[in-house]
């Protein structure tokens, strides 16, 4: 089959120095360290054979994920921007829908409780936790202290077949009646980031209660589901702050109530404007630029009334917050990491949602064929007008 996948060279950075789970030359835990000239290549690969706890799967629908596009991003030395764990060449893609084609005698629906039927549609997670060390043990799984994740240090999902673990697959089977086989398959590959946001504001944010008030960050992907997210939780106002019109306009479809252009007005004064001077519950961080909105952030919990603020850092940057320790004090306010999906219920309760009638839908802008990933990745890197490019055509 055929598959899109990044090459890289292993480079390190002077001074860089290998961590206790990097493997030299292969794989390590700080990607924009190491990783030197990226480049795609379409590449041939076998499907290879399941083993008693897996999932062969049909990918019907693959979002290109900011990641993807940082993976495949070099900055003026030609290092990637990516900064997390990575391992190439792999195929990637991780934001996927599928139908099952075979699965093992131990690959059990988490739906059904029993084996995997062919033809049941599911998504995955891409956090391939082991659920063996401290943090799994722990109950969190997004810190994975032998953490492989699907089209970062695995092959993922930017083919036409991928095999998967049952033990990350879950059914989507109930968004078919309501929303028909052909759109399923959209909102299952929206599952993942969607969930990431939940993650975020839901589970390491500590959510909100009806009728308070919400700051939203960026709306690429996870900041637009966010939107989504806090509108479904009952927030009254869900305030986005994004320069990219055709954005703004896709947040608003999907659960921000006001949408607010960085470029033309000041964030924090807006912000207290549609509060009437109170603040904000909950802020979320999605622009991957800290160090350029971090004085709006403090500025909205400093003159605002709100005591409690809630900041959550999502998006994945190489950038120092510009934090004033006296604001969170003053203010008993939080600033909070967020990183992956897994665990706390978190798939099942976003696929709920969908189901339930929170269509995140809007968030797909183009779908696109196998051959169109390289071209919309470089694309990406500069235009902001699309949201989630999503690949169809696997043929």
């Amino acid at each position: 089959m055929r598959t899109v996948s990044l090459f890289a060279s292993w480079d390190p950075k002077p001074g860089f120095v290998l961590g206790q789970k990097d493997i030299e030359g292969k794989l390590t835990y700080l990607g924009s360290k190491v990783w030197r000239n990226p480049y795609i290549k379409i590449v041939e690969k076998e499907v290879r054979d399941i083993k008693p706890s897996e999932v062969l799967i049909e990918v019907k629908a693959c979002g290109i994920c900011g990641s993807d596009v940082h993976m495949r991003q070099a900055d003026k030395d030609g290092y990637i921007y990516y900064p997390g764990l990575t391992a190439f060449p792999s195929t990637l893609g991780h934001e996927f829908s599928g139908q099952v084609v075979a699965a093992g005698e131990l690959a059990i629906n988490k739906r059904t409780n029993k084996r995997f039927e062919i033809g049941e549609a599911v998504c995955s997670e891409e956090m391939m936790w082991c659920s063996c060390c401290r943090p799994c043990s722990d109950g969190f799984p997004n810190h994975c202290e032998n953490l492989q994740e699907i089209g970062f240090s695995c092959d993922g999902a930017y083919a036409k077949y991928i095999v998967v673990d049952s033990r990350y697959l879950w059914s989507i089977e109930g968004l078919r009646k309501k929303y028909g086989e052909e759109k399923m398959w959209l909102l299952g590959s929206l599952v993942e980031p969607t969930s990431v946001a939940y993650n975020a504001v839901i589970v390491r944010g500590g959510g909100i209660c009806p009728g308070e008030n919400v700051v939203v960050l960026g709306a690429g992907p996870v900041g637009a589901a966010a939107c989504a997210i806090l509108s479904k939780a009952g927030a009254a106002n869900v305030i986005l702050s994004e320069p990219s019109a055709s954005r703004r306009e896709m947040a608003l479809s999907i659960g921000a109530t006001h949408a607010i252009d960085p470029t033309k007005v000041n964030v924090a004064e807006a912000v207290l404007d549609i509060t009437n001077g109170h603040g904000a519950k909950l802020i979320l961080e999605a622009t991957g630029l800290p160090s350029v909105v971090w004085k709006d952030v403090e500025r909205i919990i400093w003159e605002g009334r709100a005591v409690n603020t809630t900041v959550v850092v999502v998006a994945r940057a190489d950038d120092r917050i510009p934090a004033n320790g006296e604001v969170y004090q003053v203010r008993r306010a939080n600033i909070v990491g967020a990183q992956g999906h897994s665990g706390h219920g978190t798939f099942p309760n976003v696929i709920n949602c969908i189901s339930s009638g929170m269509d995140v839908s809007p968030m797909i802008t183009k779908k696109i064929k196998l051959d169109e990933v390289e071209k919309n990745l470089v694309m990406l890197q500069t235009d902001r007008d699309e949201v989630k490019i999503t690949v169809t055509d696997f043929e």
